[in-house]
């Protein structure tokens, strides 16, 4: 009788055990990496990486001669995001110079996400950060307003391929090291009624 009484003792605790784990799991709010890594991740996957800091806008025509801005778009004509054709374009009565013109490609609308504040432009997104591991978070609460700053390690998922193309990487330096983690990096995190969100995200790559 009493070997039975002990094991029921261990059955019901065992199932208290699991029941407060999957609670506390369950628990939007609660102060535990499960719910940090979700925060952050939610947080950029709404906020991908991207070629330009800021909206470009296409069709884009630049000199021949300078190649600082027609190498990273050659790259892109190379991964059939961008068509490229040369026209000569005349700067006084008698003189011109020689100029190319770059444009989306049918594969680069497709891959294009529009910019909807301002027509016309836009930008190419390669993948966003995906956490790895929590390496540290400090003090706080479960409750409502709490912050805290978590340190983590992420990577990049969910690249195209153009993006891991030699060409891409070599004109693109930020895209090179942004797909060659993992990274470390640092986000503020606030509890709300939803439960934790990324308030504030590092300034790394």
């Amino acid at each position: 009788m009493r070997y039975k009484t002990t094991e029921t003792a261990r059955f019901v605790a065992s199932i208290a055990i699991a029941a407060a784990a999957l609670s506390t799991g369950c628990n939007k709010k609660a102060d535990n990496t499960l719910n940090f890594t979700n925060a952050i991740n939610t947080y950029y996957t709404a906020h991908p990486a991207c070629l330009w800091k800021t909206s470009t806008q296409f069709p884009a025509q630049v000199n021949t001669s300078d190649t600082d801005k027609t190498a990273p778009y050659d790259a892109l004509v190379d991964q059939g995001l961008l068509a490229r054709t040369t026209a000569e374009k005349k700067v006084m009565i008698i003189a011109s110079k020689q100029v190319t013109n770059y444009d989306l490609s049918e594969k680069g609308r497709a891959a294009w996400t529009a910019d909807t504040t301002q027509p016309g432009f836009g930008n190419f997104c390669y993948g966003h950060r995906k956490v790895m591991a929590i390496d540290s978070s400090t003090p706080t609460t479960n409750q409502a307003g709490a912050t805290t700053q978590v340190g983590y390690h992420y990577t990049f998922t969910d690249a195209p391929a153009w993006a891991t193309s030699a060409e891409t990487q070599n004109a693109y330096s930020d895209v090179r090291a942004n797909l060659g983690g993992p990274h470390t990096g640092s986000a503020t995190l606030t509890n709300t009624s939803n439960g934790w969100t990324l308030s504030s995200p590092s300034a790394t790559p």
